[in-house]
């Protein structure tokens, strides 16, 4: 199959990369671009273990084409931290213990990332709906609700956002 150069703009970086018109976006970050942090789960955009924010959105990247993405802007989880700086939900994420081996936790903090943008004070059950897309193996969700609300308090007290 023919492949096209597509420009992907990740991370405010530009990758030209040359694809199949077939080949995932989730494929072109960790194999075109060698950003690994974004994990292939399922392959069927159900665990959420793939998600990226695509100009703000969560999105499953195991369901997007890479030449889908020309134009859009991706960010992936290596640019959530800030200066080697965990964002307050990475902090949270930590101090709350909501993680275990840690395959699912970047699809959960790119969900929650966008998720906490548009809705800054949650409860517990707009956590654990917003949730719902994600699939954690090792935990109860107990301590990532935990966790995804002490960031909440915490982005509020502060005013900042670890994503841009």
């Amino acid at each position: 199959m023919e492949k096209l150069l597509v420009t992907l703009t990740v991370n405010g970086q530009n990758h030209e990369i040359m694809v199949e018109p077939r080949k995932l976006l989730s494929d072109a970050l960790r194999e075109d671009c060698r950003l690994t942090g974004t994990h292939v789960g399922c392959e069927h955009g159900v665990c959420g273990a793939c998600t990226v924010l695509v100009d703000g959105k969560a999105v499953r990247s195991c369901l997007t084409f890479a030449i889908q993405m020309e134009g859009h802007e991706i960010a992936t989880i290596e640019s959530v931290a800030k200066e080697d700086e965990l964002s307050p939900l990475q902090q949270a994420m930590h101090e709350e213990h909501g993680l275990q081996c840690g395959f699912c936790t970047p699809g959960i903090v790119m969900t929650m990332e966008a998720f906490l943008k548009n809705n800054p004070a949650p409860n517990e059950e707009e956590i654990r709906e917003a949730l719902s897309g994600n699939l954690c193996r090792c935990t109860g969700y107990h301590n990532i609700v935990k966790a995804v609300q002490s960031a909440a308090a915490r982005i509020r007290k502060d005013g900042a956002h670890g994503q841009s």
